[in-house]
């Protein structure tokens, strides 16, 4: 029941030779681990191919952009001078009549009655003044002779001048009754575009000299079209800076030109011309109101609409140009990639300008003639070296090309 010594010698020996064998065989797996081959270095990064393109040099102007609105240059309310009963309207709504059409027809049948009373009285004025001059005549040969007493003659002298007079007023009320017959003919006192009538035939107008003058319609010009806009203070200083120093010149001297944009257009696709600056700023805003007049011939601006304005500021000057795309951040610092002789990328710090017809003004920190990186910006990093693959500056599709500006003038 119980083991005997041997059988423990044999135990302790069975047991010495499998961990003998167990650290035989974890010694062989360590031997074979540390024969086994190192992995390999990744290959080098071939180099990134990126667009690159010169910076656009060229003349440009400085410009300023305001919010417009449109006026007519002539707005005039429609009134009849007369009163009478309304008889007939000579217009289409919203057609365009001439200075001088025909518009509303007021009833003149009281006025040519007084046109006539006023004629009759003329001619019993002129009849009465012609016997007057008779007896102003026999009086003036009978006086030297004694036939007629001195009173007799002053008498017929005074009852001629009374006649003369009394010929003055009825002429007079004969032109007072021409004219209202006249004004009984509404005719459009300018050019333009008319409104819709707001009398319909049948209904009682009221004149000037009545409690309520009756509108009738409104009539607008067309063309040219005024637009008023207002300028912040910053700028009206800048311009007078830019006076001072010579680099422009005032509105008072030469004309300033303008374009303009509607809310459906790009770019600035109208040209006009500043005819009209205010003498004070305005307190309440800090603004000075500008006008400027655009041809219309077209009818492509209404009065009242809302409209974008650039103005150009000083003298023509050179700029350096990119695009937008090359622009890139840094804390808030705007700056570019470009490439130095050994195709490096080096990071430049700038300050920009103004957009030019799609392209950005370069103001400080580009040298002319440098490349610049414009398109894979995601993709380079400071110090890396790229192949650069020289393109044409890309501009902005929503910027357009400004026209010239052109003289315009007040219709008559």
């Amino acid at each position: 029941m119980f083991a005997t010594l041997e059988d423990n010698k044999t135990l302790m020996y069975c047991n010495s030779t499998s961990l003998a064998r167990s650290a035989l065989v974890l010694v062989c797996c360590l031997a074979l681990a540390g024969c086994a081959k190192a992995p390999s270095d990744p290959p080098a990064a071939e180099p990134v191919a990126v667009a690159v393109s010169y910076p656009v040099e060229r003349e440009i102007t400085d410009y300023a952009d305001f919010t417009a609105r449109t006026a007519a240059v002539d707005s005039v309310e429609v009134r009849a001078r007369v009163w009478g009963y309304l008889k007939k309207v000579n217009f289409k709504e919203g057609a365009l009549v001439n200075k001088g059409d025909v518009l509303f027809e007021l009833d003149p049948r009281p006025y040519q009655a007084d046109c006539d009373r006023s004629q009759a009285n003329l001619a019993s004025a002129k009849a009465h003044m012609v016997r007057t001059l008779a007896d102003f005549k026999r009086a003036c040969d009978l006086l030297p002779t004694k036939a007629i007493a001195q009173s007799d003659y002053d008498l017929a002298k005074g009852n001629y001048d009374e006649a003369i007079a009394a010929v003055k007023v009825a002429e007079a009320m004969v032109n007072t009754a021409e004219l209202n017959l006249g004004f009984t003919k509404v005719t459009a006192p300018v050019s333009g575009r008319v409104s819709r009538y707001l009398v319909t035939v049948g209904n009682m107008v009221q004149s000037a000299d009545l409690a309520n003058v009756t509108l009738l319609t409104t009539i607008v010009s067309v063309d040219p079209m005024y637009v008023y806009f207002d300028v912040d203070e910053r700028t009206v200083l800048r311009i007078r800076q830019l006076i001072r120093e010579g680099n422009t010149k005032a509105a008072s001297e030469v004309a300033l030109p303008a374009m303009l944009g509607l809310a459906n257009e790009g770019g600035f696709p109208h040209a006009g011309m500043i005819d009209f600056i205010d003498n004070q700023i305005n307190p309440k805003t800090g603004t000075l109101r500008f006008r400027g007049t655009f041809p219309n011939k077209d009818e492509a601006l209404l009065p009242g609409l809302f409209v974008r304005v650039r103005v150009p500021i000083g003298a023509r000057r050179p700029g350096r140009l990119v695009t937008d795309r090359a622009i890139d951040n840094d804390q808030g610092q705007k700056i570019l990639y470009v490439l130095n002789e050994k195709d490096e990328v080096i990071v430049r710090p700038i300050r920009v300008g103004l957009l030019h017809d799609g392209l950005r003004s370069i103001e400080d920190g580009l040298k002319a003639g440098e490349r610049v990186i414009v398109n894979g910006l995601q993709m380079v990093r400071p110090g890396i070296t790229v192949v650069p693959q020289v393109v044409d500056m890309p501009k902005l599709k929503s910027e357009t090309q400004s026209p010239k500006p052109v003289q315009v003038s007040k219709s008559q």
